[in-house]
């Protein structure tokens, strides 16, 4: 009938989605104190991408770069183009996009894309993105992730790739892979409730993202200039003071003209700064803002889900379904909200451990900064003589 949530029950044959027996099962444990989550694997998946290489192919025609990819489970490198990470974002989407957050890959730059500051920085996104889904235990012990990382040779990555791409269990079949069942929740609640956090965290993230970016403008360009306009002026008026030959004032002239020097010196570390820890918080900020631009389309499957459960009662009543099919449904309903616990329980530890790490760093570098320009400033100060 037409109000079925998801038909995870579907023949194969019949033309409907079915999953195949042996298929990869996303088990959830049932014990964690914050409710469900996702079982991790016992050794954490990592890999390190490196070596980047202008290739080219059809006789020089056509160049890109080729990337080094070595993953902590075998320590055997691969190499994969910035296309093949493409075919693996998509992969990845089409399989698990309705059941937790893929986020887009760095941009494809396609002008000045063999400039080495570009292939560098496009190779370290890369790396973070690649990390983050290496930290995801449901992705990283997907075939698809497996066979990205671990292909022996060109013949089995070709006829790996076909067989992903013609996988049927993907997008909301992905629940049917879910154990152990889940009791029934209140959907409604669970999905209101990440929806407004969700949301929240995107609004604070672009401010910060917006205000980052504001502040990087004016460490770079006014900021500087305003701490070398101040030390030209310092010694502009020592070479005023020099030109009087009034005796003894010579300690006073050389200390204004070593303060001058001193405020050119911070504008130079002030310039330099942004790349040492501002960096580090906007880039981080960016991943979540990709993280969360994910979730507006993950949470609108469960609400739908949760608006066709409700509609299953009115069915009911009218005697168009029965009891039976709508507690089918309930409990599909219940096994959604169960992955959409685990994947924010996923979500809300690494939240936690990724700002932790990086605010650390931030304030660390921060105070580094300014104990600079305090011992610069006290060096100096020491220049000028007690009256």
């Amino acid at each position: 009938f037409a109000l079925v949530l998801y038909d995870f029950t579907a023949e194969p044959g019949n033309n409907e989605l079915s999953v195949r027996a042996g298929d990869t099962v996303a088990v959830i444990d049932q014990t964690g104190e914050v409710g469900p989550v996702w079982l991790y694997p016992t050794s954490p998946l990592d890999c390190v991408i490196a070596d980047p290489k202008k290739e080219s192919k059809l006789y020089g025609l056509k160049s890109f770069i080729e990337y080094q990819v070595t993953p902590s489970t075998t320590n055997r490198p691969v190499n994969h183009r910035y296309k093949h990470f493409d075919w693996l974002y998509e992969r990845l989407l089409e399989k698990f996009g309705s059941l937790l957050p893929i986020p887009s890959l760095p941009d494809k730059q396609v002008t000045g894309r063999f400039e080495e500051d570009f292939i560098r920085m496009r190779m370290e996104r890369l790396q973070a993105w690649m990390t983050r889904m290496c930290r995801h235990p449901v992705v990283s012990q997907s075939d698809v992730f497996q066979l990205f990382l671990t292909y022996k040779d060109e013949k089995e990555w070709k006829s790996g790739k076909r067989k992903t791409e013609k996988d049927e269990t993907v997008g909301p079949m992905m629940f049917s892979l879910v154990e152990p069942e889940a009791a029934e929740l209140d959907a409604a609640q669970v999905c209101e409730q990440y929806s407004r956090f969700t949301k929240s965290m995107d609004d604070g993230v672009r401010e910060l993202l917006n205000v980052g970016h504001t502040h990087w403008k004016r460490c770079t360009g006014p900021l500087p200039k305003e701490y070398e306009r101040i030390g030209r002026a310092f010694r502009n008026l020592s070479t005023v003071f020099s030109s009087s030959k009034y005796p003894g004032e010579e300690t006073l002239t050389d200390a204004l003209t070593a303060a001058g020097k001193t405020y050119e010196e911070i504008a130079l570390i002030v310039a330099q700064q942004p790349q040492k820890d501002l960096y580090f918080l906007l880039e981080t900020n960016s991943e979540y803002k990709g993280l969360l631009g994910c979730f507006p389309e993950i949470i609108a499957v469960h609400k739908a889900a949760v608006e066709k459960v409700k509609e299953a009662d009115r069915l009911v009543s009218a005697g168009k379904i029965s009891s039976s099919d709508k507690r089918s449904m309930n409990q599909r309903s219940s096994c959604m909200s169960y992955s959409l616990q685990a994947e924010m329980n996923h979500f809300h530890s690494n939240r936690i451990y990724d700002y932790n790490r990086v605010m650390q760093l931030y304030l660390e570098q921060q105070v580094t900064f300014y104990q600079q320009i305090a011992d610069k400033l006290r060096g100096a100060l020491s220049q000028f003589t007690t009256l």
